[in-house]
């Protein structure tokens, strides 16, 4: 079993790296109108997001990927070097592997190791209990924990998980027994106003909507299986950009964060612009790092972070308050989910 999952963390990876990154997206579906004179300069551009407790100095972050064998322990030591360099959070993947077997503990911890101050966040399923999931977050001296619910990619994934009936009793117990914040994430298929709802009523104060439009984990599941059948549902769940739209009647009530197709900084700006409070991603800097290593990752982060400081300019907004003031205009088919939604 140790060896299989191993072998599927291994997979995972590689059949990310494998798919094409996406040529349209929901981000397209909206434009900033643009105004000829700004009356500030870059350099007047803070982009910190609007809460404390997870002490960030910018509003990207590394979303979660990988670890659990010795070959993403490189990665995920590499994306620490990253993150350091950069000085922006990083979430390791599902720490389940560790959790089960002490030998691949080290694929985790070695990213509180080349990152010793900074922000590091743990990475759980709904499926563990409380005490597992303090378990992860003393594993690397965790400043958050994730806690990734990823339904469709478990009844895909040909030993996936089939119960899910107690995922918000114990996401209820994570949030009230641990000290740490709690950010509660899809992996790729969005949230709708229902869940986001539901995850308040238990308590959550965080959410990563995560739409798709990025790493598909239906398709890299269909992949590992034997008749490769179920590929006619690549397309469930929301993008991030319908996921924003649905939580924006909530934002007063819960902070959200937002991942999941991000291709370049103007998606992360308009991320921002819909209601996220900062922005994750993860493909773009794996592929950077597999391919030109960790040099040239930690030059695109430092580039993404500049050219998001031009578009604020752009759009004459010193910080995400005055961002969120910017006009924009929605495509037809934004405008019919936001009606049909009553949003």
């Amino acid at each position: 079993m140790t060896n299989k999952r191993e072998q599927r963390k291994d997979e995972h990876v590689r059949l990310a790296l494998a798919q094409n990154d996406t040529l349209q997206s929901d981000f397209d579906r909206i434009q900033f109108v643009h105004h000829a004179i700004p009356e500030m300069d870059v350099d007047e551009v803070t982009l910190l997001p609007n809460f404390n407790a997870l002490q960030m100095s910018h509003v990207l972050y590394i979303n979660a990927m990988t670890g659990g064998s010795e070959w993403t322990a490189k990665t995920n030591e590499q994306l620490a070097q990253v993150a350091k360099a950069t000085q922006i959070p990083m979430a390791v993947g599902s720490m389940h592997a560790a959790l089960k077997n002490p030998a691949v503990r080290h694929s985790y911890t070695v990213a509180r190791e080349q990152y010793p101050e900074g922000q590091i966040w743990a990475n759980v399923s709904a499926d563990v209990t409380l005490d597992e999931a303090q378990a992860a977050i003393e594993m690397i001296q965790a400043n958050a924990l994730q806690i990734h619910v990823n339904a469709p990619q478990e009844l895909v994934m040909p030993e996936g998980n089939r119960q899910f009936k107690h995922w918000l009793t114990r996401i209820s117990e994570i949030v009230k027994g641990v000290e740490v914040p709690v950010i509660v994430k899809e992996v790729g298929f969005g949230m709708s106003y229902d869940t986001i709802q539901q995850l308040i009523d238990v308590g959550v104060a965080y959410v990563d909507i995560s739409g798709h439009g990025g790493t598909n984990f239906i398709s890299i599941e269909n992949e590992r299986r034997h008749l490769k059948d179920m590929d006619y549902l690549k397309n469930w769940g929301q993008s991030t950009v319908i996921s924003l739209l649905e939580a924006r009647n909530l934002s007063s009530r819960i902070h959200v964060l937002a991942s999941g197709g991000i291709r370049h900084p103007l998606d992360a700006i308009k991320a921002l612009r819909l209601g996220a409070e900062a922005v994750g991603m993860s493909r773009p800097i794996l592929k950077l790092l597999h391919e030109e290593g960790v040099e040239a990752a930690i030059a695109y982060v430092e580039d993404f972070k500049m050219q998001m400081a031009y578009i604020m300019t752009l759009l004459n907004a010193k910080n995400i308050t005055e961002l969120r003031q910017s006009a924009i205009v929605f495509d037809p088919y934004l405008k019919n989910w936001i009606q049909q939604r009553q949003l």
